[in-house]
Order: C-alpha cells, then sequence, then structure tokens
C-alpha cells in the first residue's frame, strides 16, 4: 500500500510540472537558457546512471544477459520509434496546420506522460527511494520538455489560460501510467521483469539522443566544464544510491 502511495504523490507532483510554462514568463530569454541547460545535464547524468547502476544489474537478477541486452534495445528502439512518431509533421507545400499540429503535440504528449507514470511505478518497485530519484530525474527532464509544449500551444493560438490547463490535463496520464504499471508489475512478474530492461533502454535513449546532444552545444570552456561536471554528479547521485542500497 506505501508503494501505490509514493507512485500516485510521484506522478501527480510530475503533473504538476507543466504548470512550468507560465513561469518562463518571469525570466529573461538568456537566464532561462542557462538554467536549463544545467537541470538538462543534471538529468542525463542521472538517467545512464539509472539505467545502468540500477534498471539493468536489476533485470540480470531476472534475465540472462542476453535476455536483459536484447529488453534493453527493445526499449531503446521503442523510445526512438515513439519520438519519430510525435515528431512527425503533416505539411503540404510548404504550408503547415499550426493549430493541427498543436493537437497533435497534447496526443503526444499524452502518451510520454503515461510511459513515464509506468517507469515511475516499476523504479519504486523496485525501491522506494530508487523511486524518488527517478521521479526526480523525470520532473528535470520534463521541465524543459514542458516548457517547450506550452510554447508550441501557444503559437498554435490557444490563449495562456487554456494551454495550462490543457497541458496539465495531458500530464495527468502519467497517474493512469502509474496505476497501470503498479497493477500490472503486481499481478505479473514477467510485466515486473520485462518493465525494468525496458526502462533501462528508455532511459539511455533519453539521455544520448534528445539530452547529451544539448549539452555538447555547449561552446566555451568555463560553461562546458560546468555542465560535464553536473552531468557526472548525476551519476554519481545514482551511484551513491546504488552503493546506500547495497548496505
Amino acid at each position: 500500500m506505501e508503494t501505490i502511495f509514493w507512485i500516485l504523490i510521484s506522478t501527480f507532483a510530475i503533473s504538476l510540472i507543466s504548470f512550468v510554462g507560465v513561469v518562463t514568463l518571469l525570466f529573461k530569454e538568456k537566464l532561462l537558457n542557462k538554467m536549463l541547460m544545467v537541470m538538462v545535464a543534471l538529468s542525463a547524468g542521472a538517467l545512464m546512471g539509472g539505467a545502468f547502476l540500477h534498471l539493468i544489474p536489476e533485470s540480470l537478477e531476472l534475465y540472462n544477459i542476453s535476455e536483459a541486452a536484447l529488453l534493453v534495445l527493445v526499449g531503446f528502439s521503442s523510445f526512438f520509434l515513439i519520438e519519430k512518431i510525435l515528431h512527425w509533421r503533416h505539411c503540404h507545400e510548404g504550408k503547415c496546420a499550426i493549430h493541427t499540429f498543436a493537437y497533435m503535440n497534447l496526443v503526444g504528449d499524452c502518451v510520454h506522460n503515461f510511459i513515464d507514470g509506468m517507469i515511475i511505478a516499476a523504479s519504486f518497485l523496485v525501491d522506494i527511494n530508487f523511486g524518488i530519484v527517478t521521479t526526480f530525474m523525470i520532473a528535470v527532464h520534463e521541465i524543459p520538455q514542458e516548457i517547450g509544449d506550452f510554447g508550441v500551444l501557444i503559437y498554435g493560438g490557444f490563449k495562456k489560460s487554456r494551454a495550462l490547463f490543457m497541458n496539465f490535463l495531458t500530464a495527468l496520464t502519467a497517474v493512469f501510467g502509474g496505476l497501470l504499471g503498479y497493477f500490472l508489475a503486481s499481478s505479473s512478474s514477467w510485466f515486473m521483469a520485462s518493465l525494468l530492461p525496458f526502462a533501462a533502454g528508455g532511459f539511455i535513449y533519453i539521455a544520448a539522443s534528445d539530452l547529451i546532444p544539448e549539452i555538447r552545444k555547449e561552446q566555451g570552456l568555463k560553461r562546458s566544464l560546468l555542465v560535464y561536471s553536473v552531468f557526472l554528479i548525476g551519476i554519481l547521485i545514482m551511484l551513491a544510491m546504488r552503493m546506500m542500497g547495497a548496505e
């Protein structure tokens, strides 16, 4: 019962991040970009650390190396496919239906947040502390995305209040994903065993494909060293969690 409570609280907290878009109106764009880059670097390191130091080792207790590796690749490939579908644009002769895309963006967010909820459920079923850290790193990853989604909806013709409300509704699918993940994992040991390496593949894909390319854009030596240091801190946090769990 304690586990499902944590899943509900965590997924609902993730949903509240959808309101972060309005905060962007209070910061200058240059300062906001600097803040986001540090958060992206921390999230990238934590996601890589979570995959290689927690989810994959847990998977190897349930599968042999070949089976676990295959499921990690299935997770990685699935996230690649999902991102391709969600980033799809339908344009004809250079003219795009902006309003249509805004609604497509909302549908895509529903799928993305639902999967986030299932990943959070899997993490809490491994360990409460790991679930909390996983929720934190997903939250850090979500902030830049929610800011971008808010901008897309505004650009697509939504008023600010409606854009925030619609963003929140789509974010609530994380709660449903968390509940489904919990009940399926509780009733099926196979589902639980498969979800761990699948989530690991997703973590690796998000970090390697979406986040690391962003922090590589930093050109200055000081900023590059800063974001790399924060990236390592993300990994070290997950390593510390692993060591504490082993004691």
